[in-house]
């Protein structure tokens, strides 16, 4: 295991398998059109799978993948079928907005996939148009109802709640979840990349959610537990389990054991950072095992981002919204976009 500055181990790779989606999310990707990555420099199977088993040789444990919406990489199940022949991996998780899940549920379920995150940030079609430009409220319920069908154990539905938009759906969000098996996670809508209409007073905090929730539901307990993820989980009278992630309000960069790897390789060590390390050109110059483990080792070793505590600084000079990234530079370098790294 290796340890970064601050002593945080690699434990977690988000594993990007293309930039490309489907919604246009408002919090996201709300632009029309954007600047993708050349299809030429996307990694294969066969590199992603090499890749990660480096990763795993290092201490990385749980991959999981991500997009854009991964469910557009064709073929998605022979990649985890690759993957899942590394016996260093503990969790092959995805995260998928659901609008093709339907269709692929069981192929990925046999493929050995272990688990499935849903992102549901609303019930109500109206809503969910208005967010997504998208008319597939329906397709994405159908995919969660698939999850279910052919026998997925502890789906997750990721909620982005936005103070106007959907903080009035959190009781009708625990409640679905309730009938379809699944536990809910609030996530404060956070302030990456640039393409989107973010500002600090649409930020629902936790403390504001857990208020609300109480309201309805009466005592909240938070659940004891040691964990690195992000969540931080919370039990409701009648047994419910419910995660709040509140990365914008109570950064948690102390614990984070995360980094991320875009669909074209570059290997990025925090959310917000604005620079990543090339791992496809070394890979495909023909650098040995060793030499491109030696260059996620130092690369981990010199980490220093503490990302979400840095943003959160500068709330007190009242220069937050000013950090989001220029929509030309955004255009220049896609790389720096949430949809290219893998959320």
């Amino acid at each position: 295991m290796i340890v970064d500055t601050f002593g945080r181990p690699l434990k977690s790779l988000r594993l990007s398998v293309t930039d490309r989606c489907n919604l246009r999310c408002k919090y996201c990707m709300p632009e029309d059109t954007y600047a993708w990555l050349p299809r030429e420099t996307l990694l294969t199977f066969e590199e992603m799978t090499t890749l990660t088993g480096l990763f795993t040789e290092l201490g990385v444990d749980k991959v999981r993948l991500t997009g854009g919406e991964p469910l557009l990489r064709r073929d998605l199940p022979t990649l985890i079928k690759l993957l899942r022949r590394n016996t260093s991996l503990t969790e092959l998780a995805l995260t998928t907005n659901g609008v093709l899940m339907e269709a692929e549920a069981e192929a990925f379920y046999d493929a050995g996939l272990h688990r499935v995150t849903v992102s549901l940030d609303t019930l109500k079609p109206d809503r969910f148009k208005a967010l997504t430009k998208r008319d597939t409220l329906e397709q994405v319920l159908n995919g969660i109802e698939a999850v279910l069908r052919v026998g997925f154990k502890g789906l997750k539905l990721d909620t982005v709640v936005i103070r106007g938009y959907n903080d009035d759906e959190l009781v009708d969000l625990i409640e679905y979840g309730k009938r379809v098996e699944a536990e809910v996670r609030f996530i404060e809508y956070m302030d990456v990349g640039g393409a989107t209409d973010w500002s600090l007073n649409q930020v629902c905090s936790r403390a504001e959610m857990l208020d609300r929730l109480g309201r309805r539901y009466g005592r909240i307990e938070p659940v004891r537990e040691e964990s690195s993820a992000p969540a931080q989980r919370f039990l409701l009278p009648d047994g419910t389990t419910f995660g709040i992630i509140p990365s914008t309000t109570t950064p948690f960069c102390s614990t984070c054991d995360r980094s991320r790897l875009t669909a074209d390789g570059m290997w990025y060590l925090c959310l917000y950072a604005k620079e990543g390390i090339d791992l496809r050109q070394p890979l495909r110059a023909g650098a040995s095992r060793e030499e491109i483990k030696t260059l996620i080792r130092s690369g981990w070793e010199a980490r220093r981002d503490r990302g979400a505590e840095e943003r959160k600084a500068f709330e007190r000079v009242g220069t937050r919204e000013a950090q989001l990234i220029d929509i030309d530079r955004l255009r220049q370098d896609p790389h720096l976009e949430m949809h290219a790294r893998g959320g």
